[in-house]
């Protein structure tokens, strides 16, 4: 029987592990390939939509008179709009985020229907840099600095 040489050994472990990494690295990405969720601007929607039913992001800012509530008091009927006023209408059932509220910035997750509806699974409201908690904002400046300070005692 002809045994191979530690040599040889090792230079078909080393290319059996290679083979297996890249088949692995290729297993993941066929998996995931449907997984991955476009981000789009409204105007990107507009001049290129997605194919209807395919996972994608939608940000932008939720338009001033754009919100409604259907009859069934959970579905959202509003309109992300871009810098360019190409809005998208957007369709969301479910429980909005507290800071969701028109004028604000908002990532819509969920897909395109075939009437050019985005269909949204999940809201995101996005907030602004002068966002002060509901807790504070009754609060004066001097009370609100204070309780700051002593959450953030002994924190070093």
């Amino acid at each position: 029987m002809n045994r191979l040489k530690p040599k040889h050994q090792r230079l078909v472990l080393v290319v059996l592990a290679l083979v297996a990494l890249v088949g692995a690295g290729l297993l993941a990405a066929y998996a995931l390939r449907n997984q991955a969720s476009y981000f789009y601007l409204p105007e990107q929607m507009v001049a290129d939509p997605p194919e209807v039913g395919q996972a994608v992001r939608l940000g932008g800012m939720v338009e001033e008179g754009s919100l409604s509530t259907d009859a069934d008091g959970v579905t959202l009927r509003f309109t992300v709009t871009g810098n360019e006023g190409s809005g998208v209408p957007v369709r969301f059932s479910g429980i909005a985020p507290d800071l969701f509220v028109e004028g604000s910035g908002v990532v819509a997750e969920g897909r395109l229907g075939a009437d050019g509806t985005f269909i949204a699974d999940n809201l995101l409201a996005k907030h602004d840099e002068n966002y002060v908690p509901r807790e504070l904002q009754e609060m004066e400046q001097h009370q609100a600095a204070k309780m700051a300070e002593e959450t953030t005692v002994g924190i070093e």
